[in-house]
């Protein structure tokens, strides 16, 4: 049986596939536990200096494996399903909207859900053109989970975040982009390269600079000016110690193309 998570790791980016097209790439446990214990290890490998999230097939994700998930219901007490937020939803959003590296989600059909969730847990988001989301958490009687109280509000206001999420009314690629759901939308056959062309240009950027500007924003979100002034002078001594800084110097005086390491 071929891996429901595919992880293709080159030139820096590490591509990250949700490969269960039979089922919409929707997420049973054994498709979460892989996906969370990929998502660890490519933030933690530092010949990833990029990351991609896309899945196979028409769906980008539906989110929970309904046909799982109730079976589990009728099995076990409720409280124990739900162990599932705390035990891979949890480490999964934390990790893809934390690691200090860029993340980019390649929308490829529609993402329901905590399918949705993910998207919005990476940093660009690219949709094909038939692409959509839903956030369908009331659809099927429960709240939201999986980080979207979080992102959601920040990407398109707090009222529009409840109208979308009480009314999980779909949202096709063009209006996502007008909503600051996603940064752009490309044409469903170009939807691979784009992505790809992007994350390569990020892995091939200076990566700790990046890192720290994902972190930088980060806080910014959640703290006075004051702090976030101190916080950026850390990020800036963090990053101007690296050798990418100093090289990048070097080569506009030298009024040529700097070339990143990543260190």
């Amino acid at each position: 049986m071929a891996d429901s998570v595919l992880l293709d790791t080159r030139d820096g980016v590490a591509t990250l596939t949700l490969n269960r097209p039979e089922a919409m790439n929707s997420l049973d446990v054994e498709t979460k536990e892989r996906l969370r214990d990929l998502v660890v290890q490519v933030a933690r490998a530092p010949e990833v200096r990029a990351v991609l999230l896309t899945g196979a097939g028409p769906a980008f994700s539906v989110g929970q494996d309904l046909d799982e998930h109730v079976t589990l219901l009728r099995q076990h007490e409720a409280e124990q399903v739900f162990e599932t937020v705390e035990r891979h939803y949890n480490p999964i959003i934390e990790t893809l909207a934390t690691m200090d590296k860029p993340v980019v989600c390649a929308v490829n059909g529609m993402a329901a859900g905590a399918g949705a969730s993910l998207a919005l847990a990476c940093d660009l988001r690219i949709m094909a053109q038939g692409a959509a989301f839903n956030f369908a958490f009331t659809r099927v009687g429960l709240s939201c989970d999986s980080g979207v109280s979080w992102t959601l509000p920040r990407l398109v206001g707090p009222e529009r975040a409840l109208e979308l999420l009480y009314l999980h009314e779909t949202v096709r690629a063009d209006d996502a982009v007008r909503l600051g759901l996603a940064s752009r939308v490309v044409a469903d056959d170009e939807l691979g390269s784009v992505a790809s062309e992007l994350a390569a240009r990020l892995a091939q950027g200076p990566t700790v600079a990046l890192g720290a500007i994902r972190r930088s924003l980060a806080y910014a979100a959640e703290h006075t000016l004051p702090d976030t002034l101190a916080f950026e002078g850390q990020m800036m001594r963090l990053s101007g110690g690296t050798a990418d800084h100093l090289a990048a110097v070097e080569s506009f005086l030298a009024k040529q193309r700097p070339v990143f390491r990543g260190r």
